[in-house]
C-alpha cells in the first residue's frame, strides 16, 4: 500500500483544510438514493449476491476520488491511499451482532466477489474484528436492510481526527417501479467538499445503471 503526502503549500484547499480541521472541526451526512433495479435483475440473472456488488460499487467510486481516501499517516502528515479497502459489516442472526470484515479491493469484480465470499464464509464466525490484521489503508460500510432511512448520521468522536468517509446502506424501497437503495454518506469538511459528494453520488449511480460494463 502506498501514502500520498499532500504538498500543502501546493494544495489548492490548504486553506479549507485548515479552517474545517482547527477553526470549526465538523463533518456532515448526505443521504441518497441509488437506483439499482438494473442491477439487482443483472445479478439475480448470474446468481449473485447483492451486497458484495453495493460494497465493490462504493469501493470502486471511492477508489476513484482522493478526496474519499484523504487520511493522516503515522507521522501526522496528511494525505490520501493510493489503494483503499472496504471494511463492512456482516450481520450473524444467531447472536443478533455484526462483524467487521474487510477483503483487498480489486478493480475487477470478479476477482472481489471471489475474495468478498472467501473472507465472509471464513471469518465471520462472530467477534466485532474476527481478522487479525487489519490495514490502515481501510474504509468503512455498514448496512442496515432493516430501516429505509430518508438521513442517517453519524457521530464520531475523535477530536475531529477521523477524516475517512463513513457509507451506510439502508433497505431497499419501490418508487415508480424502481427500486432504490438508500446510501448514507459522512465525511469530513477538511478534506471533503460538497462538491466531490456530488461526484461520488454521480458516478455511482452511473455505474449501478451501467453495470453491464463491469458484471462480466
Amino acid at each position: 500500500m502506498k501514502f500520498i503526502e499532500i504538498q500543502m503549500e501546493q494544495w489548492t484547499r490548504k486553506a479549507h483544510y485548515e479552517h474545517y480541521k482547527n477553526n470549526i472541526p465538523c463533518s456532515y451526512s448526505i443521504t441518497v438514493d441509488i437506483d439499482i433495479t438494473n442491477l439487482l435483475i443483472r445479478l439475480k440473472e448470474r446468481g449473485m449476491k447483492s451486497y458484495p456488488a453495493q460494497v465493490f460499487m462504493i469501493s470502486s467510486v471511492v477508489n476513484q476520488l482522493p478526496e474519499f481516501r484523504m487520511t493522516m499517516n503515522s507521522d501526522q502528515r496528511l494525505g490520501y491511499w493510493e489503494v483503499i479497502d472496504p471494511m463492512y459489516t456482516v450481520f450473524d442472526p444467531i447472536t443478533e451482532t455484526f462483524s467487521a470484515v474487510w477483503t483487498k479491493y480489486d478493480s475487477c469484480y470478479n476477482t472481489f466477489y471471489s475474495a468478498y465470499l472467501q473472507d465472509t464464509a471464513q471469518y465471520t464466525c462472530g467477534g466485532l474484528f474476527p481478522q487479525e490484521y487489519i490495514p490502515p489503508n481501510t474504509f468503512n460500510i455498514s448496512s442496515v436492510p432493516w430501516l429505509d432511512f430518508t438521513a442517517f448520521n453519524i457521530n464520531v468522536f475523535s477530536d475531529g481526527n477521523y477524516l475517512l468517509p463513513i457509507f451506510t446502506i439502508g433497505k431497499y424501497k419501490k418508487e415508480n417501479g424502481k427500486i432504490m437503495m438508500p446510501l448514507a454518506i459522512q465525511c469530513h469538511h477538511a478534506v471533503c467538499d460538497g462538491y466531490h459528494v456530488g461526484k461520488f453520488v454521480e458516478t455511482l449511480r452511473e455505474m449501478a445503471i451501467n453495470c453491464d460494463k463491469w458484471l462480466l
